[in-house]
Parts: C-alpha cells; sequence; structure tokens
C-alpha cells in the first residue's frame, strides 16, 4: 500500500493508514487482499501452484486439502474431511466467509456429486455464450454434440465478411 499521490506525509513517507474495514474502491485492495491471502495460506502449509496462481495446495502425511480461488470464490476440497472443517473453521476467523455448502456451480461449471466422484459440466456456460452471440436458431437440445466442435477439412482465412458487431466479437472470443 502506499499514501495517495498529494495526501503523502512528508514526515512519515512511509507510513499508511491500517484499515480495519474492506479495501473495495482502492486500486491496489485486489492485490493486497489476494496478498493477505495468500500469506494466510503460505502460513498455514499451503503451497501455490506455479501452473495456476491461485491453486493452493495443502500436502501433508495422508492429508491432502485443494484450495481454488477465483475473484471473491474460494473452493475448497481434501481427503480428510476432520481436517477440512478445521481449515474452514480457520478461515472464517481470519476472513469474512459464508460456507454456502456442496459445490454445484464455479464460474462457468457446473458440478454433480455422485458415488463415483465428480461430474463436471459446462453445458450452461455453452448454452449462455450461444444464447448471447444469438446463435440459437435450432433448439440446444436439438443439436447434435461433436466430439471436435469445428470442421477440420475446411481452412480459416480472413476472405469474407467482417462480424456486424465487432464488441460482440470480442466477448465470445473472450469467453471462449
Amino acid at each position: 500500500m502506499e499514501q495517495p499521490p498529494g495526501y503523502a506525509n512528508p514526515c512519515f513517507p512511509h507510513y499508511v493508514c491500517k484499515l480495519k474495514r474492506a479495501l473495495y474502491g482502492l486500486k491496489q485492495a485486489p492485490r493486497a487482499w489476494f496478498h493477505r491471502f495468500n500469506s494466510f495460506l503460505l502460513q498455514l502449509g499451503f503451497t501455490c501452484s506455479t501452473a495456476y496462481p491461485s491453486l493452493f495446495v495443502y500436502a501433508r502425511s495422508n492429508i491432502m486439502l485443494y484450495l481454488l480461488l477465483y475473484v471473491d470464490d474460494i473452493v475448497v476440497t481434501g481427503n480428510n474431511i476432520p481436517f477440512l472443517r478445521h481449515f474452514i473453521q480457520q478461515l472464517h476467523r481470519e476472513f469474512a466467509t459464508k460456507d454456502l455448502g456442496p459445490l454445484n456451480y464455479f464460474p462457468g461449471l457446473e458440478v454433480s456429486s455422485s458415488e463415483n466422484g465428480l461430474f463436471l459440466s459446462q453445458a450452461k456456460y455453452a448454452y449462455d455464450i450461444l444464447v448471447r452471440a444469438q446463435l440459437l436458431e435450432c433448439k440446444l437440445l436439438e443439436c447434435k454434440p461433436m466430439p471436435t466442435p469445428m470442421v477440420v477439412s475446411q481452412q480459416l482465412s480472413s476472405d469474407g465478411y467482417a462480424f456486424h458487431d465487432p464488441t460482440l466479437f470480442r466477448s465470445m472470443v473472450g469467453a471462449l
């Protein structure tokens, strides 16, 4: 954190205010919150994934916990239920969190659990993208699934008409 430009105290140039409430609205807020959250998890023995910095793993003896963070949504799972509950209590004490129970939906993913494990689906996400792109001329239930959602015998080219709405096009590409 830094003192805001124009409000810096020349007598104490490195001092900042300690906020006891949310940091929402400040440019540095997401970074400061993630740093605090990251420090908390590292202090408890989690390691941060090098491939995906929002994935944290706790591995001690035969206990495994996985924590996935997406903005302000947190998914926690593990193989030791008592230890998982203890960790969630620690999380509640340190941060203002709400336990929403078993995972049903995480941004872009529908989750169904069964005796055999978890089933992940992006059908709703794909449907929402088609609706946004106004590409639902056929009913979704009548569409046939494809292992490769593109014709492999055709070559892409820049010939042809430009997409009618460049902003919508960028949004669709970003969603994919």
